[in-house]
């Protein structure tokens, strides 16, 4: 079989990714060997490729994937050959490969009721949306939250999740195709009207009080509409870079706007252990397994492709989540 991976020797566009041959990889104590079934595609693949987010070059990327261990190192006691694993990040970039040795620990076993092109579109994504809701937003049933992007990767595991807890949703999408699609996530509210008009839409919505959440992945061009949508003392949680990084703040801005707070979270802070990691990867599931979250497949492409997967994704011409198949 021809293994290969696609390579970073420069940031840039999407053209900039180029296939490389690699070798039957061995693994070094502490590691395992997964043969790849699916690999997921995320926004921030496209960081790391333009530059926004700096890797040591040349590079692997990607930090998704789903597949079966063919090979373990020395020590490892978590996993063993032939078990269905899926991971998100935990060590450097790769997952855009055939196959790959990564450590051990951070893996998460498969149930048997989740097949691995379900968990390669929702381990990244879906960990994100458990770490947004829960442990950073703290989300109660009753409060009521704006999500952007909503008919997206993260923003359509973020609508039914907030809704299975019992929360009011507010959607906002750059389509009315994409917000239909975010009605039937089960959005309370589901606008595509201008960024320059959602605070007012908003406040219209919540009788003037605005919202208590923000759950923002868009960056720069919604930063001032997510600010203006925000109840006094609100939360914002900026998580995403889509239209370009949020601009310096200052302080005061916070103040002017309703003594807010604000927070901007990296997932692999809110799984740093492998116990924490588990926790997280059960309580996925367990949603999924409920049916109250559902996992689109929106679109896929050949492992050979992902160059047009970066551009379908950056064109805004994707929905739910993409799939890079070996």
């Amino acid at each position: 079989m021809s293994e290969y991976r696609i390579i970073l020797r420069c940031t840039g566009g999407p053209e900039v990714l180029e296939r490389e041959a690699i070798e039957m990889p061995r693994p070094a104590p502490g590691e395992a060997v997964v043969r790849h079934e699916a690999i997921g595609l995320n926004f921030i693949d496209t960081y790391h490729r333009s530059g926004l987010y700096p890797v040591t070059l040349p590079s692997g990327l990607g930090s998704e994937a789903a597949g079966v261990v063919e090979a373990i190192g020395d020590g490892v006691t978590n996993v063993r050959v032939g078990d269905r694993v899926a991971y998100a990040g935990g060590s450097q970039l790769g997952a855009y490969a055939t196959i790959r040795a990564l450590p051990a620990d951070v893996l998460v076993h498969l149930p048997d009721t989740i097949d691995g092109r379900t968990a390669a579109a929702a381990i990244l994504k879906g960990l994100t949306a458990d770490m947004l809701v829960g442990e950073c937003g703290k989300v109660q049933a009753g409060q009521t939250v704006l999500v952007h992007a909503a008919s997206g990767g993260v923003g359509s595991f973020l609508v039914p999740w907030l809704k299975a807890i019992g929360a009011i949703v507010v959607a906002h999408s750059g389509s009315a195709e994409k917000a239909e699609r975010a009605r039937n996530l089960g959005a309370d509210l589901s606008l595509c009207c201008p960024l320059a008009d959602l605070a007012s839409a908003v406040r219209e919505f919540t009788q003037g009080h605005g919202v208590d959440t923000v759950f923002d992945g868009v960056g720069k061009a919604s930063w001032d509409a997510s600010l203006g949508s925000l109840r006094p003392r609100g939360l914002m949680v900026t998580y995403g870079n889509a239209s370009g990084p949020v601009p310096a703040i200052e302080p005061l801005v916070l103040s002017r706007s309703g003594s807010l707070f604000l927070t901007r979270p990296t997932l692999f802070h809110y799984i740093a252990t492998p116990a924490e990691r588990d926790a997280a990867a059960a309580r996925l599931f367990a949603m999924i397994d409920s049916g109250k979250v559902p996992v689109e497949i929106g679109q896929s492409f050949p492992l050979a492709d992902a160059a047009e997967a970066h551009r379908a994704l950056e064109q805004r011409r994707t929905t739910g989540s993409t799939m890079l198949l070996p």
